[in-house]
């Protein structure tokens, strides 16, 4: 059986984009941080089960009380815009771009251009949410500029244009550099691509 170190390692290996190195120096970083830090890591990750919740309209994970998130929960947000994001990382880039004052639906991914499937991703709910959004006059398709989000874009544009009759379909303009994930872009960038959507 593997110690401690190399199980912990292993499981930090699991997270998005972290390698090998990347996973030992987390460890490192732990082993030597105080039993303090350690112990608040632990309630942290053990409180995750406890007081983060979905938004039943959105499907962002968020800290809280009550059923929804406090973006979709504020009055003054604009419900006539709906930005469909790949993942809780791409909404909160177009939140700190302060640029986006609508509404959001996270879809849950993108489709992998090896299968073409959607399995995995959230296209009933969205389907199924957009008829009860009586204020509703865009969906802006606020997706990845690399060849996934292109995919996923193509597709949930022809799905929203077979279910929601009379809303425009618009998708992010290319302020973003072809490649680039949203949660990595600068305000500005995000500032203009929201402007320059088509």
């Amino acid at each position: 059986m593997t110690d401690a170190i190399e199980r912990l390692t292993s499981l930090f290996e699991k997270f998005p984009g972290i390698g090998p190195r990347q996973a030992q120096r987390f460890v490192q970083f732990l082993l030597r941080s105080s039993p303090a830090a350690r112990r608040e890591f632990i309630e942290l990750v053990q409180s995750l089960g406890g007081s983060v919740h979905q938004c039943k309209e959105c499907m962002r994970f968020f800290s809280g009380d009550g059923v929804v998130c406090g973006i979709c929960g504020n009055p003054e947000r604009d419900r006539s815009y709906l930005a469909v994001v790949a993942n809780d990382a791409d909404l909160a880039a177009l939140e700190r771009s302060g640029t986006y004052r609508g509404v959001y639906f996270v879809l849950g991914g993108t489709i992998s251009l090896a299968s073409d499937k959607t399995n995995g991703l959230r296209m009933k709910q969205l389907l199924d949410s957009v008829p009860k959004r009586k204020e509703l006059k865009e969906v802006i398709l606020a997706f990845p500029a690399n060849p996934e989000g292109d995919a996923t874009s193509v597709r949930v544009r022809e799905e929203l244009m077979s279910h929601a009759v009379g809303i425009k379909v618009t998708s992010l303009g290319r302020g973003l550099s072809t490649g680039s994930e949203l949660e990595y872009a600068d305000p500005e960038t995000l500032r203009s691509a929201i402007d320059n959507r088509r």
